[in-house]
């Protein structure tokens, strides 16, 4: 699909994976629709932005009915890049039960919301394109992410069956999953390190990925080192092996780091 001219709605465009998806997608010439929380923040960037016809909707997913609102404020978006989410980050028990509901909202039922009311004018139209961004943990299980898993192993699950139905009718679904991503992400947003010995990717590696998911039509576009790749492999292959590695003494610290820098945004 070509990007030029093409209307796009962007979720948690002010993040910093967002803003390197916002600049590559602007790059390629889509007129972007940006979306986050705070208005300001957006009007920064679209103006930063090269090429012409970019706009700023101003929507808190964790909102009831957000998803819908923004939707609508979207009508004839001919793609869709669901990028915002929550790390939702800790033990479970150390979730309030309106916590679990908030992460659950932003992460995987808002995508799923605005993806049903975004599509049907793609269909009608006989193209379009909807992109999920996942991550590895929707691969790879790790400790203090059960609830951030449950999100992504749902969006990939999701992503996946939808193509399944959407494709034969012209209209792309892809994933992007994302592995350890220095100065941005999880472990850039909690001031953790990742586990040694892993590697890192960068914020533009993963706007690249987004455009050629698109352009290309690609099914999943993975962002990460050989070894997250050939862990995340391991995972799908042999979850027992998978917990166990994760559960040894650098996952740990790695997962406990991002929970404590991370224990304001369950709120």
């Amino acid at each position: 699909m070509n990007l030029s001219g093409r209307k796009t709605l962007l979720t948690g465009a002010t993040g910093g994976l967002g803003r390197a998806i916002a600049h590559a997608l602007a790059e390629r010439g889509a007129q972007v629709a940006l979306s986050a929380r705070k208005r300001e923040a957006l009007e920064e960037l679209a103006a930063e932005l090269p090429g012409s016809g970019h706009t700023v909707l101003p929507a808190d997913l964790a909102d009831p009915d957000a998803a819908e609102r923004l939707a609508a404020e979207a009508a004839g978006a001919e793609i869709l890049i669901a990028n915002a989410g929550l790390p939702a980050a800790g033990k479970l028990d150390d979730f309030t039960p309106d916590q679990v509901k908030r992460a659950l909202r932003v992460n995987l039922e808002a995508p799923m919301l605005m993806a049903r009311a975004l599509y049907p004018s793609m269909i009608e139209a006989g193209s379009g394109h909807l992109v999920f961004v996942a991550s590895l943990s929707g691969k790879a299980a790790s400790p203090r992410s059960s609830i951030y898993n449950a999100t992504k192993f749902g969006l990939r699950g999701f992503a996946l069956g939808l193509r399944a139905d959407l494709n034969p009718k012209g209209v792309g679904v892809s994933i992007v999953s994302p592995g350890f991503i220095r100065e941005a992400g999880m472990f850039a947003d909690a001031g953790a390190k990742p586990p040694p010995g892993m590697g890192t990717s960068t914020p533009e590696e993963v706007g690249t990925a987004t455009v050629k998911a698109i352009e290309r039509n690609k099914v999943e576009v993975t962002v990460a080192p050989l070894t997250q790749r050939a862990g995340a492999h391991l995972a799908l292959v042999s979850p027992s092996l998978s917990v166990k590695a994760q559960s040894g003494k650098a996952g740990q610290k790695a997962a406990k780091d991002i929970a404590s820098g991370h224990s304001a945004d369950k709120r």
